[in-house]
């Protein structure tokens, strides 16, 4: 697996299979060690300067920034009486300045949509008092960042939780309640409805890190920097559906096909037209001999990029792995328009005698 630039910039992958060989006549339903043409441009981060005039080269990390109240108004969609009731209860105080007003940090915004979803169930003030005591006393006890914790209810008890499967919980108690909620989605929540030059610049280094990762990702010797890189964008931008096909192909090809299958469905759930991620997953699905499955993914492929050569290729196989020879027959054909040169060319010709 590996990429190289070409001329207009864009990024090639190489999309492999299981090193079959190369067979004048390939066995039925064969699969090719196919090539295959990455999609940079589905990925491609904001154009870069286009937020350098109004905000920061790096903005705060969100869990580092501070909030106003209309900020947390408009995030957490409690008005400013709710917000100004629970500060003068005691619940939640902003606990910053930010210039002349009061303001609230990323832990006062953990404690305070913990206090609404509680209130919102009903739980009764004195209680969400204590819960809230407890939470603030827990979290400063965690050793991970803040975006790993979750908080949820365990029968009577609020739980704070680490996704360190090696941390202890916290138990701050309250009454009966249904809350469960990842604080890594209220940190994404922030960025999505607060900080927008945040994300661009998330979309910006995550980016280069799949750009580096592509020129990595061929060679067996540094293919473990590859997979780390990639899964150092995806953490860094969740939205980059072209590193999580691209980390799909090394764990194939390191023989964990079902890692590598979630992956595609990954980047298929983020991007659904991605013509990789169909084409790999029908791949997979041909091996299976799972053939209607995959027909509708190699279609899938071709719909998203007509000028996909490996789809019509392996679309063509599995009709004829069916006995569908007259489906396969313009299959063969456009395949060779596309690429009418090279070993699988060759192979076409073969099917078209």
């Amino acid at each position: 697996m590996g990429s190289s630039s070409g001329n207009d910039g864009k990024i090639i992958h190489v999309q492999f299979g299981r090193g079959k060989s190369a067979e004048p006549t390939p066995p039925r339903g064969a699969a090719r060690n196919s090539r295959k043409r990455g999609r940079a441009d589905a990925a491609e981060p904001p154009t870069p300067g286009a937020v350098a005039e109004t905000q920061p080269e790096t903005p705060p990390e969100p869990t580092r920034d501070v909030y106003s109240r209309s900020e947390v108004e408009k995030l957490l969609g409690a008005s400013v009486a709710r917000l100004r009731a629970l500060e003068k209860n005691g619940v939640v105080v902003p606990s910053v300045r930010r210039g002349a007003h009061r303001a609230y940090t990323f832990q006062d915004l953990i404690a305070l949509r913990t206090a609404l979803g509680l209130l919102s169930r009903g739980v009764k003030l004195r209680d969400v008092v204590r819960a809230i005591d407890a939470l603030r006393t827990a979290i400063p006890r965690v050793k991970k960042p803040l975006l790993e914790l979750k908080v949820v209810s365990e029968g009577a008890r609020v739980v704070v939780k680490s996704n360190d499967h090696n941390a202890r919980s916290f138990e701050p108690t309250t009454g009966q309640t249904v809350l469960d909620f990842d604080v890594r989605s209220l940190r994404e929540d922030v960025v999505r409805v607060l900080r927008p030059a945040v994300k661009q610049h998330r979309a910006r280094v995550a980016f280069e890190m799949y750009k580096r990762a592509s020129e990595l990702d061929e060679d067996p010797r540094t293919m473990d920097e590859a997979a780390k890189l990639y899964r150092q964008a995806i953490e860094t931008d969740p939205l980059l559906a072209i590193a999580y096909t691209n980390l799909g192909n090394i764990l194939f090809r390191k023989g964990d096909e079902s890692a590598a299958e979630a992956l595609y469905a990954k980047a298929l759930a983020i991007d659904p037209k991605q013509p990789e991620a169909k084409y790999n997953l029908g791949y997979l699905m041909l091996e299976r001999h799972e053939l209607d499955v995959a027909i509708r993914y190699f279609q899938g492929a071709i719909e998203s990029d007509p000028r996909f050569a490996d789809a019509y290729f392996n679309l063509a196989m599995a009709y004829e792995e069916l006995g569908d020879k007259r489906r396969a027959l313009p299959l063969w054909h456009t395949y060779l328009e596309l690429e009418p040169t090279g070993t699988w060319a060759d192979i076409a010709r073969q099917h078209l005698r």
